[in-house]
């Protein structure tokens, strides 16, 4: 059987998602969207749909987590352990902190920087919906700019496919 292939694509900081108002000034903004694979994935409800896009990574990713903690360790910055034991409603590493029917806010603050993850559906775009996934990172200081330089490439390419994945998998 072929491997369907799921697109992926770069679009626009959604101007409708809730962490709008955080893009001025950000030191990190982007957003990836992908086409929802069936009605069923359209009608999830968004800490599910969530937990299908950020509660699972492949393997290299979580190799790169445990080399990303023992790093930041040194600099005084929280591992992922650290966040996931923090009191408080979370998906994985990640603080949810605003849930309604389309859209779930999740993130984290810490010393060098605050960061906020928009998963935002589209119910009306495409056959099924679109989910789109946006970013955005302020820094609080020289370590955490250099933490998003060094960051960013692998950030982008999680995000990218944790999509594909999820898209793949039909969300579920």
């Amino acid at each position: 059987m072929q491997e369907m292939h799921i697109a992926v694509r770069t679009v626009a900081l959604p101007s409708g998602a809730g962490i709008a108002p955080l893009y001025p000034g950000s030191h990190l903004a982007d957003a990836y969207a992908v086409d929802l694979p069936n009605a069923r994935a359209r009608e999830l409800d968004m800490e599910s749909l969530a937990r299908m896009l950020l509660g699972s990574q492949p393997g290299w990713a979580q190799k790169l987590m445990v080399l990303r903690d023992a790093i930041v360790a040194l600099f005084g910055i929280k591992t992922a352990k650290q966040m996931e034991a923090k009191p408080g409603k979370r998906i994985g590493i990640f603080r949810i902190f605003a849930v309604s029917d389309d859209e779930i806010i999740v993130g984290e603050d810490d010393s060098h920087l605050d960061f906020r993850l928009s998963v935002l559906r589209n119910r009306e775009a495409g056959r099924h919906g679109s989910v789109t996934l946006a970013s955005v990172v302020h820094c609080h200081n020289r370590v955490g700019r250099a933490y998003i330089l060094l960051i960013r490439p692998f950030h982008k390419l999680i995000v990218r496919r944790s999509l594909a994945r999820a898209a793949r998998m039909g969300f579920v």
